[in-house]
């Protein structure tokens, strides 16, 4: 499975090995975890470029990377060879006390590619950890412990981290013990009048935050941060207006206040740039990177300027902030490697450039297809919005007839979200974009 490979289907979908094994995870994984009906799941057993093999022999295009990990492709042979060459010599190592030498080495390499004065770093495993250690960095360099975030916001789900993020779906049965400090503001979306000019939304954001900030002053929890995500991932790949982060940039030195990015979804190159904060050129105090960082293996970092990471104390010997895995020889090696790869092979700018094919494609269904409303994001970071009765039932709907036509896509609301490996041909991308665009047809007629 390597190359330019389109779907072949050998089973319906999910086949007969899938549906069994989803009636044995049904008895062993809390029921929350993974849907399980006759729609699927199916089980993946293989995986390379952009292509996926399920259990029953199936063969895929996958439009998602894997939840975006996978940015120099499902099973990169240079990321597994330096994962397998790590493990063989040093598994584990005690990354506080007694570090492996590849810490250093990719803490190295973070400091060189991130923008700005970004030097210094924390390992965490996954990219709610990564925010968690942002927001204590803030509370350490501020002592105030409250936080503006944003609708429409993911973060992830430890308790730091559920707190900034926007959906009832994912607090309501936790607001309890959520932090009271957490205020949200409106995110000024991008619209076709707002890339013309200024976009008063973004001083009416920016007036919002502020006065949020000024009214938490005299109460329990002063505002000591602000985290962003500079496109909305799973909200549903929202680009902000022109202006909004420069604003943000401005409004928090005002105020002194730690400005923390959030790219875990939006870094290393899936938008065309490195980060997507570049492109408008603002740099945060705080930048938080996950998802592609190790390219499959679990890895997340958060970067600071060294006057906001000074905020913690030295160890002596007794870190406040740590972990067992933290620094791990194997998921440093896969990170370096994977690093290696998205440069070498210059998939930024092939992001940027196959980004531009997914817009023009995009916004001709748009012109054509009733219910394909318009499409928004950036490089392979794309979405098209469904409008009608029930927009998020009938993207639900895409998904799930693309997935039995070979093609693995993710529904975000009322949007199809496009965010494959970016080391996928343009055969397989036209094709994937074929089969979404007939799965836009009522079921009767797919």
């Amino acid at each position: 499975m390597t190359g330019d490979l389109l779907p072949h289907l050998r089973t319906p979908v999910p086949g007969p090995r899938s549906l069994d094994l989803g009636r044995r995870l049904a008895r062993v994984e809390s029921r929350n975890i993974t849907r399980i009906d006759a729609g699927g799941p199916i089980f993946w057993a293989a995986a390379a470029g952009a292509n996926v093999e399920d259990v029953d022999g199936n063969r895929f295009v996958d439009l998602t990377a894997g939840f975006g990990v996978a940015a120099a492709g499902h099973g990169n042979p240079a990321v597994a060879s330096a994962v397998a060459g790590q493990a063989s010599r040093l598994m584990h190592a005690m990354g506080d006390v007694q570090p492996a030498a590849i810490k250093v080495e990719l803490l190295e390499r973070l400091a060189a590619i991130v923008p700005g004065d970004l030097t210094v770093s924390i390992l965490s495993a996954d990219g709610s950890d990564a925010v968690e250690s942002a927001l204590k960095t803030a509370m350490l360099r501020t002592g105030r412990p409250g936080v503006i975030a944003f609708e429409g916001a993911y973060h992830g789900l430890g308790y730091g981290a559920l707190g900034v993020t926007w959906s009832d779906r994912f607090r309501g049965g936790f607001h309890a013990q959520l932090s009271a400090g957490v205020r949200f503001a409106p995110f000024p979306a991008a619209t076709p009048a707002s890339s013309a000019g200024t976009d008063p939304a973004v001083d009416g954001t920016l007036e919002i935050v502020k006065r949020l900030v000024i009214d938490a002053g005299t109460g329990e929890h002063p505002i000591g941060a602000v985290i962003v995500e500079p496109i909305l991932g799973r909200g549903g790949i929202v680009v902000p207006s022109a202006g909004f982060l420069p604003g943000l940039r401005e409004l928090c030195d005002e105020l002194d206040l730690v400005l923390i990015f959030d790219e875990i979804y939006t870094g290393l190159g899936r938008t065309g740039r490195w980060f997507a904060c570049e492109y408008d050129d603002v740099v945060p105090d705080i930048l938080v990177l996950g998802k592609a960082l190790a390219g499959g293996l679990p890895l997340s970092a958060t970067i600071g300027s060294p006057e906001i990471m000074a905020a913690w104390p030295p160890s002596d010997g007794e870190a406040i902030h740590t972990s067992t895995f933290l620094g791990n020889p194997v998921t440093a090696a896969a990170a370096l490697a994977h690093l290696r790869e998205i440069e070498a092979r210059g998939l930024v700018p092939r992001a940027a450039e196959l980004g531009r094919s997914v817009e023009k494609r995009l916004e001709a269904m748009c012109e054509r297809i009733p219910g394909a409303d318009h499409r928004r994001g950036r490089g392979l970071m794309q979405a098209l919005v469904l409008s009608g009765r029930d927009p998020g039932s009938l993207a639900a709907g895409v998904a799930a007839r693309a997935l039995r036509a070979g093609v693995i896509v993710l529904s975000e609301g009322p949007a199809i979200t496009i965010t494959p490996p970016l080391v996928i041909t343009e055969r397989q991308l036209e094709h994937g974009l074929d089969v979404i665009e007939a799965s836009l047809a009522p079921p009767e007629r797919v």
